[in-house]
């Protein structure tokens, strides 16, 4: 705004200024007004709803430490419909999973495991599940299935999970009675420093006899 000569030039400018300006002004005001009353609502609500699912999330531990599968399965059903795409519906499936194999439905575990590898929030949550698809493959004995779907992993992507992905494909070897790829898996899965403790046992169970002369032909 231009300096006046005098305070009643002034005015009379700010006067004008606020004659041509004030709907805009006020426009502006409301719009500002609803977008922050738009924003707290949403934020209110977005909490609301992560409070619901963590608590079917919890209801559905409680199902899962008495063993009541229906419980289980029937909030992990509530949660996808309702919570699909928070985190607390991926766990829920994955515990659906498991419901179904204490039940002995391997091939509906499978599915519901195959779709989490497809469809999980996070790179975490789909090695959760397709480790335990492959536990499942090898368990039902396909293990040539097992191998494939680790080979599908990307390896650049498998940073802390490695030693589980190279442990399991070593039990599907052992499974395949090919002991050399079945060491050389569990070789790897302890270079990682993260292998279970398992692991190197497996691998003595399996080590190579040691060449003894007095028995060569």
């Amino acid at each position: 705004m231009a300096i006046y000569d005098t305070e009643e030039e002034q005015i009379e400018q700010l006067k004008k200024w606020w004659e041509a300006n004030n709907t805009s002004l006020i426009a502006g005001v409301i719009s500002a007004i609803v977008l922050v009353t738009g924003w707290n609502l949403w934020q209110n609500h977005q909490l609301g709803q992560r409070q619901q699912a963590s608590q079917l999330y919890q209801n559905l531990l409680d199902g899962a430490g008495k063993n009541d599968n229906a419980s289980v399965e029937k909030l992990a059903d509530q949660l996808a419909a309702e919570h699909g795409s928070s985190a607390y519906a991926h766990f829920a499936a994955l515990a659906k999973a498991k419901s179904k194999v204490a039940q002995g439905d391997l091939e509906a575990a499978k599915a519901i495991l195959q779709q989490q590898i497809q469809k999980a929030g996070t790179e975490e949550l789909q090695h959760v599940a397709r480790l335990r698809l492959v536990q499942l493959l090898l368990a039902t004995g396909q293990h040539e299935e097992g191998l494939k779907l680790i080979a599908a992993v990307d390896p650049s992507k498998t940073e802390g999970f490695s030693a589980s992905y190279d442990e399991l494909e070593g039990d599907l070897y052992v499974a395949m009675n090919r002991l050399d790829d079945a060491r050389n898996a569990y070789q790897n899965a302890i270079r990682t420093g993260q292998a279970t403790a398992l692991a190197q046992f497996k691998l003595d169970d399996i080590a190579a006899p040691a060449f003894d002369p007095a028995n060569a032909n």
